[in-house]
């Protein structure tokens, strides 16, 4: 290749990393798999192994993976949190093995898994845990000590007092917790998670704690990065010692000076990795003495003392028998194929989603076809490409009808899903009820989605409005549930019918309209009944909400039964007009930031506060932000907020000046 091709082709790689580098690490949404993203790499650090002349500072093979955000407070790493080289073949590792010997006489190794999840670091002082935070580009991570402490593997207190310890482990979701965590998403008509490391990173990355807490995520400490106090010499020793100072340490590791013999262990680990409890993408190889990997040093990038072994995505053929067509919470009707049962990373595999129409026009899919497999994250089953389509098989068109209750479908411009237009389907109804239900919508405490099942298959609830007809008596009778149980969800059924009009729109489910949209729409419409008679151009005149929000709100209300749900609804007492609050504009014109942790109000309430008396609430701090309202524990905006001379304003000064406008 001359030096002209090579230069278009670098510049091609680094741009298709950086971008796929932001899909995984920024927004949790890869749209390539691990190995292909690790091929794209492999073939940049050859081309600028050729090229040298070509190579940049800002080139991806510079970098550590990651990336710093802003939501939370930044964490910069005494000890650095770099990431290791990776190979693909047992010839590569052989050759990791020369050069170790090259430098120092009969290194020992240690192998071990390596984890499909998020890196963190986590602090302890006088053997207490002080802060968390994640890799980021390793210099500089986020601090999330709040969301750890949600993770009960994370010792609060270790088994003795070390007067100062930092060690790095790995965040993950098991894999039972990522099928489950699907089928939720999927249940409530969410985006699902593609892989269980951007479940991981996603969940512990979220402004919530409890919703943290929720994901039920796993930890494994595998190093030591600092510690006073005490002497460590190797890295099999270190991990016997965190085992004893209360930590959940790697359960599958295995110390030899011979190669061959940690290559056979990498291959017995590789077999058995679909039967493992957690997710793994490879193996890591280290050498376990501390003096000899001061000797051996690192790259740029590496330490020349590790490499980390990556598995392919094992991938087989079979043949597609059927696609069933089911409809979500939000009427979107998904394909699901059924193939002929084969084997993958260890778990018989006999379903996978065929997402969409387009998924299925553009890989060629027909029942029939003879398609090759994979699990993606060496989880979720998806089909990777059409091998073979037999003579006689026929393209696949998803149906004009809504196959739960035969109302016709439709699939909106620039949309890949196809919806039942009907908001009263049978098929949505406990999907319907569990988002009516939920947090954001009209936040029935002790309703969840394994309550809400019981009552509709006991025929009791066959519509928001019948939760509001529900009797003591009958409640009792329901298995697992006893007298204060029904007290207390009675109870939380008339605390909701006094929430405010938008939570009552929002909890309808109306395709498109979110919290915020449902907001926005009853601040310029403050009662049920002005929505109702709103025009579709008047909609769309509401500032931040558009002609599609705008169709999506007549469309809906243009249902005979969904009009006399409402008019149930209202006649069962619930609140169908916007509280006052809402409709005032004292804070107009005014942006605030949140900063640190109010004494009374939670950042939900105050930015709901802000908003329902015209205000604006944003997550950074400029010269164009209003107020800082700031709490305890205060970090960075608070520090920038001064810088720019920003007014900073107590939870006392704030409701002060909610009462003098």
């Amino acid at each position: 290749m001359d030096r002209k091709s090579a230069e278009k082709e670098i510049g091609a790689l680094r741009e298709q990393i950086r971008y796929h580098g932001r899909k995984y690490y920024t927004e949790d949404a890869p749209e390539i798999s691990d190995f292909e993203y690790d091929a794209l790499f492999r073939r940049l650090e050859d081309l600028e192994a050729q090229f040298p002349e070509l190579v940049t500072e800002d080139s991806p093979t510079n970098r550590v993976g990651g990336a710093v955000y802003n939501t939370f407070a930044p964490v910069t790493h005494q000890v650095p949190m770099g990431s290791l080289h990776d190979v693909f073949s047992e010839e590569e590792l052989r050759d990791f093995d020369r050069r170790v010997r090259e430098t120092v006489e009969d290194p020992e190794y240690v192998v071990e898994p390596k984890f499909d999840g998020l890196s963190v670091a986590l602090e302890y002082v006088d053997g207490v845990f002080t802060r968390g935070s994640t890799r980021g580009d390793g210099l500089t991570g986020e601090d999330v000590t709040e969301n750890l402490r949600t993770i009960g593997e994370i010792p609060k207190r270790l088994t003795e007092p070390v007067p100062f310890l930092e060690v790095r482990g790995e965040v993950y979701l098991s894999d039972e917790g990522f099928e489950k965590l699907c089928r939720r998403q999927v249940l409530l008509g969410e985006k699902v998670f593609k892989t269980p490391r951007n479940a991981a990173s996603g969940s512990l990355r979220q402004k919530d704690p409890s919703i943290t807490a929720e994901r039920g995520l796993s930890i494994f400490v595998f190093n030591v990065q600092q510690v006073q106090g005490e002497s460590l010499y190797s890295h099999a020793a270190s991990l016997e010692r965190l085992k004893d100072l209360g930590f959940t340490v790697p359960p599958l590791y295995h110390k030899s000076q011979d190669i061959e013999d940690i290559i056979q262990f990498i291959r017995q680990l590789g077999e058995k990795r679909g039967a493992l409890a957690f997710p793994i993408d490879g193996a890591v190889v280290k050498v376990n003495d501390f003096i000899q990997r001061q000797e051996l040093g690192s790259t740029a990038r590496f330490p020349r003392w590790a490499e980390a072994f990556k598995y392919p995505p094992e991938e087989k053929e079979t043949v597609l028998t059927g696609i069933e067509v089911n409809v979500g919470r939000t009427g979107v009707l998904t394909p699901t194929g059924v193939f002929e049962p084969v084997t993958l990373a260890g778990t018989t595999v006999s379903r996978a989603t065929l997402h969409n129409q387009d998924f299925i026009d553009e890989k060629g899919i027909r029942i029939g076809s003879r398609v090759r497999m994979r699990k993606a994250g060496e989880i979720i089953p998806e089909v990777v490409q059409v091998v073979e389509n037999p003579p006689g098989t026929e393209p696949f068109r998803l149906p004009d009808t809504c196959p739960s209750c035969g109302e016709k479908v439709a699939r909106e411009e620039g949309e890949a899903a196809v919806r039942c237009t009907n908001p009263q389907c049978p098929a949505q109804l406990l999907r319907n009820l569990i988002h009516f239900a939920s947090r954001d919508a009209m936040d029935i405490d002790g309703l969840g989605p394994a309550l809400l099942e019981q009552l509709v298959k006991e025929g009791l609830v066959s519509s928001p409005a019948d939760l509001y007809t529900l009797e003591a008596p009958r409640l009792r009778e329901l298995e697992r549930f006893g007298e204060k149980s029904a007290e207390n969800l009675l109870a939380a059924l008339e605390k909701s019918k006094g929430n405010d009009l938008y939570r009552l729109v929002f909890a309808l489910g109306i395709h498109n309209i979110g919290a915020k949209n449902a907001q926005l729409l009853c601040s310029r419409f403050p009662s049920m009944e002005a929505i109702l008679g709103a025009g579709e151009e008047e909609l769309g005149a509401i500032d931040g909400f558009g002609p599609a929000k705008a169709r999506a709100v007549t469309e809906f209300f243009s249902h005979e039964s969904t009009r006399r749900l409402v008019e149930r609804l209202g006649a069962l007492g619930l609140n169908l007009r916007a509280l006052e609050s809402r409709r005032g504009d004292a804070l107009s014109g005014y942006t605030f930031v949140l900063t640190g942790t109010l004494p009374t109000l939670s950042r939900k309430e105050a930015s709901a506060l802000i908003e329902g008396c015209g205000g604006r609430v944003t997550s950074s701090v400029s010269k164009k932000t209003s107020f800082v309202l700031c709490g305890e524990e205060a970090g960075s905006k608070l520090e920038k907020a001064l810088a720019l001379g920003v007014p900073v304003l107590s939870e006392e000064e704030f409701l002060k000046m909610l009462e003098e406008k």
